[in-house]
């Protein structure tokens, strides 16, 4: 196994095509395809399943992947570290549930560290997904919560995948809604007043399990119920519709618009919001300035 070996895994993952990835790195496609031939027999796995549609990971190939992340960003840290040489275009990606907060800190990055050349990701997915992308460094930090309902699930799930999770701050529970609701003029909000209206939440894929709801009291029962994939449909749903979801209360009305205010919700509950990264893996320059800016907006 080589470095360059490693490297061509990568490319070829990022891409989901050997043709493509032979060009971004600049070989012949056979030389590309020979040196993944060299490293599955080495290892005596198939890292990628070949078709009309590209090139797919196999189970053991997404496995194999994370780790080959972990030694290339090693070795880029070492290599600049000790040569004093940058590493090109700066690449960061953060994968979080739908935190205004969030958004708000990955702004602020791209503002004091994005210089001349980047390419930064901002995911808001699926709590499973953010799991995923952490542990196999597709993300360099993932942001979600835990509770006392899901988080045995979760934990276990971050202790399979050798993550660890930090506390931001504790949230008691609070409800979004549009500024003209029929509930707006309430001070506080009960679950019976929300009976009436329809419950918004996040779709979880082919995890959608109550432990992995993006919102809690998840399994309340409700009448009307929409799932969405995004949080434009959600905020354009709260207000079209005067439906309500669950959440933290946290927003930011400048990027998100004064037309979606925050409620407290009368429950005995909470929400400790927070972020996941590899417990074995230390954290690069731009996560830690990331942290450190979503500790400043979020005093």
């Amino acid at each position: 196994m080589t470095l360059k070996q490693l490297q061509y895994i990568s490319a070829i993952a990022d891409t989901g095509n050997i043709t493509e990835a032979a060009k971004k790195l600049f070989i012949a496609q056979p030389s590309l395809t020979s040196a993944l031939h060299e490293l599955e027999k080495e290892y005596g796995i198939t890292i990628f399943t070949r078709g009309s549609k590209g090139a797919r990971l196999t189970p053991e190939g997404d496995e194999f992947l994370g780790y080959a992340r972990q030694i290339l960003e090693q070795a880029g840290l070492m290599d600049e570290r000790y040569t004093g040489k940058q590493r090109g275009k700066m690449r960061f990606c953060v994968s979080a549930q739908h935190y205004s907060f969030a958004v708000e800190a990955f702004v602020e990055l791209l503002k004091e560290c994005g210089g001349d050349k980047y390419e930064f990701h901002m995911r808001e997915t699926q709590t499973y997904e953010i799991i995923s992308d952490v542990a196999h460094l597709r993300s360099e930090i993932g942001i979600l919560y835990l509770n006392p309902f899901n988080e045995t699930i979760i934990k276990k799930a971050l202790k399979d995948n050798e993550l660890t999770f930090y506390k931001l701050f504790t949230a008691k529970p609070h409800v979004f809604i549009g500024k003209d609701s029929p509930l707006a003029k309430k001070r506080s909000l009960t679950l019976e007043d929300l009976k009436p209206y329809p419950r918004l939440s996040y779709e979880q894929g082919s995890h959608n399990s109550f432990y992995f709801s993006e919102e809690i009291l998840s399994t309340v029962d409700c009448d009307k119920e929409i799932v969405v994939c995004d949080r434009a449909s959600l905020f354009n749903m709260l207000i079209g519709l005067n439906g309500y979801t669950i959440c933290s209360g946290v927003i930011n009305e400048e990027l998100n618009g004064p037309n979606i205010i925050a409620k407290p919700l009368k429950v005995d509950d909470h929400m400790e919001i927070g972020y996941i990264l590899p417990a074995t893996l230390p954290a690069g320059h731009l996560t830690e300035k990331y942290i450190s800016i979503l500790k400043r907006l979020l005093k």
